[in-house]
């Protein structure tokens, strides 16, 4: 699990995979001065709830992934990503869906 450092000392684990879209997808939309929000649902280790942030050119973040080695990026999950941002309701991860397991890793990562 890597982690979004998101203002001040606030810090939001991530798996690393979804952190590597969302580092993309952040760094493109505020490089054009593009503000959005990015919500998603609680882990089953947490409470039960949702947690929403809006990312803003002015607030500073910081990504740390877990793994040294470069994820393997979708590029249709970015379209994606890309064009919830631009919606009203922003961008909702699915974090589950985003944990590929490790020997469908190591093929994706022989692949490119």
């Amino acid at each position: 699990m890597g982690r979004l450092h998101y203002g001040g000392n606030d810090s939001i684990e991530f798996p690393d995979r979804m952190l590597a879209h969302l580092r993309v997808l952040m760094t493109s939309k505020l490089r054009r001065s593009e503000s959005f929000t990015v919500s998603w649902r609680h882990g089953e280790d947490d409470d039960d709830g949702r947690s929403m942030i809006w990312v803003h050119p002015s607030i500073p973040f910081r990504f740390e992934f877990d793994s040294a080695a470069p994820e393997v990026l979708d590029r249709k999950l970015l379209e994606e990503l890309a064009q919830s941002a631009m919606a009203t309701g922003g961008v909702t991860l699915d974090l589950a869906s985003m944990v590929a397991p490790v020997a469908e890793r190591r093929h994706l990562e022989r692949a490119a």
